[in-house]
């Protein structure tokens, strides 16, 4: 029965969210009819396409995952669910489009109508969700889950369980492979019997769900529960918080159709890396005027300053440590490099790195480059071959990385960037070595588009009125 109103539910959902795309386009029109120019045809012209947007939206909503059970899932993860079928959705009827070759249909029309199912739809997720909640709180359409476990994670599982009601999970008893804590309670759940007596437990008792939250020790153990479960047609879910660590997220993957489960350092949702990707392109081009008129302006100051090659290459290390070719407009004196080492006594950071605020081998075209940050132009030419990015952190040099911790590797582990956190920094903290690491893991750690943005922002500032 459960699997039926499961069916049913889902069929129910997915004919609102189609009733809402067709009302979002008959608004569309409604607003947009006004302007001859914008829509000059009556609305049974465009009604035609509304069929393949249809068809389109609801495809996409359910390919992505809208209708799995939303009811441990947030509100965000829904949210990124349109924002993803918003995109796809224009890219697909706009090339549809196209390739028809049909030039009478209006793009705002077709924009308008999927940011209004956007707001609509988001409108209507948060209203069922609430409601939802509400009606589970009450003891509706509750979920039964038996627990297999009984040590500290279990407990903490149960007592999470227990502290959000909103969710309609009912805990019915545990299960643990201690026939002593027969008759016992943990969490004030009775244990119910041993793993020898699952069989007989998925028969007497009404379970949807089986949780499993065990020690990485019992992990033998419980293949014949999973099996069974798998047998009797019962959903199985394993804890996998196996290991104690501090930033690592776990996720399940699959290669070649082998189930992993993998725990991530670096930022992975996909979408937002590929519009990183796309922001740092997007800005080279609306930048390229300018920056090539820059670049002129810097190749007549070196040049004038004296002989010598215009631009710098340097070995770097990149994401995981791929080496890659960086480019920078010359601001030393030819074989600085070479002298680096009778420097070292006089290196402002306590770390591998090297910096120097009165450095001797800097020319004086370089002081003015370096003062506006000019120098760094030829990487833009590094961001759009993809060996960096705008945002993030500053690629150090092989050697240096050498002489890394281990803990100070992980900066290597997402594009390196033209400007970062640390570059942003107020003028009056001090140049540490440890803190540039600090934060480096701190923009890997809390990454965003907005936090991008945040950063390019603040840089542009430091560039035009210096550091504050």
């Amino acid at each position: 029965m459960l699997r039926e109103y499961t069916i049913v539910f889902r069929r129910v959902m997915t004919g609102i969210d189609l009733a809402v795309m067709a009302g979002s386009f008959f608004l569309a029109y409604t607003i947009l009819w006004q302007r001859q120019d914008i829509v000059p045809l009556s609305l049974q012209s465009y009604a035609v396409f509304l069929p393949i947007l249809l068809v389109m939206w609801g495809f996409l909503l359910t390919h992505l995952g809208m209708y799995e059970s939303f009811r441990v899932r947030p509100l965000s993860e829904v949210i990124d669910i349109l924002f993803k079928a918003s995109m796809y959705g224009l890219l697909c009827f706009g090339g549809l489009v196209y390739l028809l070759r049909v030039e009478y249909l209006p793009r705002y029309l077709i924009i308008y109508t999927v940011i209004i199912a956007d707001l609509l739809t988001a409108l209507e997720k948060i209203t069922l969700s609430g409601v939802f909640r509400i009606m589970r709180r009450r003891g509706f359409n509750p979920r039964q889950i038996l627990i297999i476990g009984s040590g500290p994670r279990a407990r903490f599982f149960i007592q999470q369980v227990t502290r959000h009601r909103e969710l309609g999970l009912r805990v019915i008893g545990v299960v643990d492979d201690d026939p002593e804590l027969n008759g016992t309670r943990v969490e004030g759940f009775p244990v119910l019997g041993t793993l020898n007596d699952m069989a007989a437990l998925l028969r007497q008792q009404v379970v949807d769900d089986v949780v499993i939250v065990v020690p990485r020790s019992w992990l033998t153990k419980i293949e014949g529960v999973v099996r069974l479960c798998e047998l009797e047609g019962v959903r199985v879910h394993v804890a996998v918080d196996y290991f104690n660590l501090r930033f690592a997220k776990a996720q399940q993957s699959e290669w070649l159709g082998f189930p992993l489960l993998s725990f991530t350092m670096t930022p992975d949702r996909l979408w937002d890396l590929l519009l990183k990707r796309a922001l740092d392109i997007a800005v080279i081009i609306a930048t390229a005027p300018l920056a090539l008129l820059a670049a002129g302006w810097c190749c007549f100051l070196i040049r004038r300053d004296g002989p010598g090659p215009l631009v710098f290459r340097q070995m770097r290390s990149g994401i995981n440590g791929r080496k890659f070719m960086m480019y920078k407009f010359r601001t030393m004196v030819p074989g600085a490099h070479e002298q680096q080492e009778a420097l070292r006594p006089q290196n402002e950071l306590n770390g591998p790195a090297f910096k120097m605020t009165d450095d001797p081998r800097l020319t004086a075209a370089g002081k003015i480059l370096r003062r506006w940050s000019l120098d760094e132009l030829p990487q833009l030419w590094n961001v759009l071959k993809g060996d960096m990015s705008l945002a993030g952190p500053r690629p150090a040099l092989p050697d240096e990385v050498e002489r890394y911790d281990n803990w100070q590797r992980r900066r290597l582990s997402m594009r390196p960037g033209l400007t970062s956190l640390w570059q942003i920094r107020p003028l009056k903290q001090p140049a540490d070595f440890y803190e540039w690491m600090r934060m480096d893991l701190e923009y890997i750690d809390t990454w965003s588009l907005a936090l991008d943005l945040k950063i390019l922002l603040k840089s542009l500032v430091v560039i035009v009125i210096g550091r504050w």
